[in-house]
């Protein structure tokens, strides 16, 4: 085709429109899709080619339009997901099948996967997972674990409908099709056009003193319209999470305290940005602390921090150091695990606008009303007058609970009364956003002679950087989860979290319990080993069942699963072993072996009031309106919780119109973390349901078994043959409506922590089975099959996709991921699974109920990490007779220990 080139920019077709943009040749084709096109179904994660979020068509091959000069699409086709969706045929039944299998979670790389899909059907090439896997093999996902995907993809050519029902039923997600069609919006989708933009300056060094320049003459010099820096915050120059920890400042004051730490903010047109010379700030390095060796005889963080030690968590039961004296077997061993980063695939973003006297603020978020009262102290203002309206968010794990973006974009827009938006780049993003705490870990388990655990001492210090952030949630629950869902009776558990001048530590699936799991679960192999019982074995003759204390003292008498975990996996262990004993005797350089380890999470805030509430109302014309404030960053929860409502309800899920998070329309219904949204909001839509449910049956006064319909300002009530048509009261509001909260029964634990941390814990057992390359050191994961009680499957297809997305990160954790502050902040030099290290999942769903649950169901996310790297690691150990204590267990790392224990092969 051929298009004439207009001065100053150029022409090309857009999903089959003629299009003419201006902007130079040399600018980047998604930038000018995106801002100059209007395509914002084009996604930017990293501009560096690394994710492939930003994916298109030119001329019907796929490319990363973040690395494709603009001016290379002069004359040509360019084709986005939303004008695939549209018009393509293929395009339109992989959509579908995206749904069918709920192969998008939080979406945000959706756009690139079905881009390369669509190009990948065009070819007519037959498929299987391995042509699939180098088709997308480009893009990467944070979320799935790739298996959904590959499902989809292969399955495009059966057109089936979803599934469909209720409570139980593997339904589409009901915020799925914008993910699939390209309507999602995210963070940077939402700035309107006359927006102006941010940019923060960040500080280059681990720790520095600074001074500004003449600030007023650069921003006058450079078209600029406000410069912020910590004089100009009008309130509490710090936010946190924690109360008593809120010790990070907006802007630092005089030093900053980590690389990466934000000490000015630039506001101005895009272009006014793009041409500013050096912010006029002058460095003095200082001295820096990046380990908690050596922190204690450092210059303090925090003044008030003595020994630069943030906190301390400690459990105790009856009397371990003796315990151990008196064990018949004993075994001990020092782990450790470095910084993880999120690598969400979309980068923090933010857009904000003052309205009289109150801000708006549309952000990726998984804490709406934490990040409303955080803006508020940091403002100056009442809570009631900052507005949050969270956009999709495009993966969080843990590190979008904390403030980012919005208050610069809040500070900014407050100030100037016009809209302020800001996009952090890759680099940004990594350097500044919270990461896994690093751990280094001692532990001692002891056992008898018939292979029953008596007592366990557990020393756990963990790098929390430069802010508390969750840290203080890391030091106070590792301590009662580092038992592992066993029976201790004796046990010590310590904790102590370490200020070092990193990026701060905060949450990310799991707050702790992934790396303690690393050291315990080694060491009951270990222990396996000395006893001479099967790995497996061990461990069901150990776990707890219905009635045993916990390391608390807490008892459950019904719900405790993890023994059905470990027994749903006994036939497939053996099959395993059989196997990779049949593999090994006819091979000598490479060793296959499995690994099996357990892990328990509870779920919700720990010893805390953790409530949820949820708003419901029938419209006068029969509409029936969810307010649901739980942000779903991928999990799930925009479907599980009008699953859970409607069946409390009694009307078809399909008939509930979901009014999403939005501090002025819906109900606090608490943060997205902790494994927390399907119990606890679950339960508040349960309540909320069954309310709404009993002023309908009133109306009738008909029994609790009636049916309900709603139809044209009419509801239908049947009830053993007899049916009445009860008009709605009218009215400019709702006819009905309800609103209930709940808050999870938990007490505070005493000085030995002893006491009711949890209402509800999630349990998982998971097996691994792998190859080691016995003179490189390489492993290939062969396959993972994860058991999981998730109390009662609301939804099972989003149970698949949550434990494969967490086995996911936790092959991350296992064998390549470490974030080097400074080194590794961007998505080449930082390592996450691509589709070729994700192997066969096989996922085994346990249901054992749990009371407190909505119709029995638990919390999930953090769960299904938690098992993977222990496994893997135990697997490793199983085909080399290598142990690996310090996490990653890269080639090299693998090959040494190896080496270390004379296996190297003749």
């Amino acid at each position: 085709m051929s298009l004439d080139l207009p001065e100053d920019g150029i022409a090309f077709l857009l999903n089959g429109e003629e299009v003419s943009v201006p902007t130079a040749p040399t600018a980047r084709l998604s930038e000018v899709l995106r801002e100059s096109a209007g395509a914002r179904d084009v996604k930017v994660g990293c501009n560096a080619g690394d994710c492939g979020a930003c994916t298109v068509l030119l001329d019907g091959v796929p490319v990363c339009a973040c690395i494709t000069a603009a001016g290379q699409a002069q004359g040509r086709q360019v084709d986005t997901l939303a004008g695939l969706v549209a018009r393509d045929p293929d395009a339109q039944r992989l959509a579908r099948a995206f749904q069918r299998h709920q192969a998008a979670q939080c979406g945000i790389c959706t756009p690139g996967m079905m881009v390369s899909a669509v190009a990948l059907l065009r070819t007519g090439a037959a498929l299987d997972e391995h042509v699939v896997s180098d088709a997308l093999g480009g893009v990467l996902c944070r979320c799935t674990g790739y298996r959904k995907i590959i499902a989809a993809v292969m399955d495009t050519a059966n057109d089936a409908p979803p599934a469909e029902g209720g409570l139980g039923a593997p339904i589409a997600r009901l915020d799925g099709w914008p993910k699939v069609s390209g309507a999602e919006r995210f963070g940077d989708d939402v700035a309107p056009a006359d927006a102006l933009h941010l940019r923060v300056i960040r500080s280059p060094y681990h720790r520095a003193g600074f001074v500004f320049g003449d600030l007023e003459a650069f921003r006058a010099e450079n078209g600029l319209d406000l410069i912020l820096t910590a004089a100009d915050v009008p309130g509490d120059n710090r936010f946190g999470v924690i109360p008593g920890f809120e010790d990070q400042p907006v802007f630092a004051e005089a030093e900053t305290r980590f690389r990466g730490e934000a000490v000015a903010a630039v506001v101005g047109p895009a272009e006014a940005l793009a041409r500013m010379p050096a912010f006029p700030v002058t460095w003095e390095e200082r001295a820096a602390v990046l380990t908690p060796d050596g922190a204690g005889n450092a210059a303090l963080l925090h003044n008030e921090r003595a020994r630069n030690i943030m906190c301390r968590g400690y459990v105790g039961k009856g009397n371990a150091k003796a315990a151990l004296e008196d064990a018949a077997h004993v075994v001990e061993g020092q782990f450790s695990t470095g910084f993880i980063e999120h690598a969400y695939i979309e980068p923090e973003a933010a857009v904000a606008r003052r309205v009289g006297d109150r801000i708006e603020v549309q952000c990726c978020t998984q804490a709406p009303y934490m990040n409303r009262d955080g803006l508020a102290r940091i403002l100056g203002i009442s809570p009631d007058a900052v507005r949050i309206q969270p956009t999709a968010t495009g993966g969080g794990f843990g590190s979008k609970l904390d403030l980012t973006a919005q208050p610069y974009v809040a500070l900014a827009a407050w100030r100037l009364g016009r809209p302020v938006r800001i996009a952090y780049t890759r680099g940004e993003s990594i350097a500044s956003s919270t990461k896994r705490h690093p751990s280094q870990i001692t532990m001692r388990i002891g056992a008898d002679a018939d292979g029953r655990l008596q007592a366990a001492e557990f020393e756990g210090t963990f790098n929390t950087g430069a802010y508390a952030s969750w840290g203080p949630t890391v030091a106070n629950r590792v301590p009662i989860h580092a038992s592992g869902p066993y029976r201790v009776p004796h046990y010590s558990a310590r904790s102590i979290g370490v200020h070092t001048n990193t990026a701060p530590s905060g949450a990310f699936r799991g707050f702790g319990v992934p790396q303690s799991a690393v050291a315990q679960e080694q060491l009951f192999d270990m222990l396996a080993g000395k006893l001479g019982i099967d790995r497996l074995e061990f461990r069901r003759r150990n776990c707890l069942r219905n009635g045993d204390p916990t390391v608390t003292g807490q008892v459950f008498d019904t719900g405790m699963g993890i023994g059905d975990c470990f027994d749903a996996l006994v036939p497939h262990w053996q099959t395993a072993l059989d196997e990779v004993a049949a593999f090994n005797a006819a091979n000598t350089t490479r060793k296959r072996g499995v690994g099996v380890a357990g892990g328990w999470y509870g779920c919700g805030n720990t010893s805390m009031s953790n409530p949820s509430t949820i708003r419901a109302g029938i419209t006068p014309d029969g509409t029936v309106c969810l307010h649901q404030g739980a942000v779903d960053i991928g999990q799930g929860s925009n479907t599980v919780i009008p699953q859970i409502f409607a069946t409390a309800l009694g009307l078809p899920v399909d008939q509930i119109t979901l009014i999403g998070a939005d501090t002025d329309v819906t109900p606090d219904a608490g943060k997205t973390s902790a494994s927390r949204q399907t119990f606890v909001t679950g339960n508040a839509a349960r309540l909320c349901g069954a309310s709404l449910r009993a002023q309908i049956l009133r109306l009738g006064n008909v029994g609790d078994d009636a049916e309900i319909s709603l139809q044209d300002g009419m509801v239908t009530l049947s009830d053993n043959g007899t049916t009445l048509r009860i008009p709605l009261p009218p009215g400019d509001g709702y006819a009905l409506e309800a609103c209930e909260s709940y808050d999870p029964p938990t007490t505070p634990l005493d000085a030995d922590g002893q006491g009711v941390p949890y209402a509800v814990f999630g349990t998982a057992a998971q097996m691994v089975t792998l190859e080691v390359d016995l003179e490189l050191g390489t492993v290939t994961l062969i396959k993972v099959t994860a058991a999981h009680d998730v109390g009662r499957a609301i939804n099972p297809l989003l149970v698949e996709g949550q434990i494969e997305g967490g086995i996911a990160q936790g092959i991350g954790l296992a064998l390549m991921e470490e974030f080097l502050p400074g080194r590794t902040e961007n998505l080449h030099d930082y390592l996450i699974p691509t589709f070729g290290d994700v192997p066969e999942v096989q996922s085994l769903i346990i249901e054992c109920p749990d009371p407190h649950g909505p119709y029995g169901a638990k919390g999930l996310g953090e769960h299904c990490l938690i098992p993977t790297a222990p496994a893997i690691l135990n697997a490793i150990a199983h085909a080399s007779g290598a142990r690996v204590h310090h996490l990653p267990a890269t080639p090299d790392r693998v090959r040494a220990a190896i080496l270390a224990a004379g296996q190297v092969p003749e």
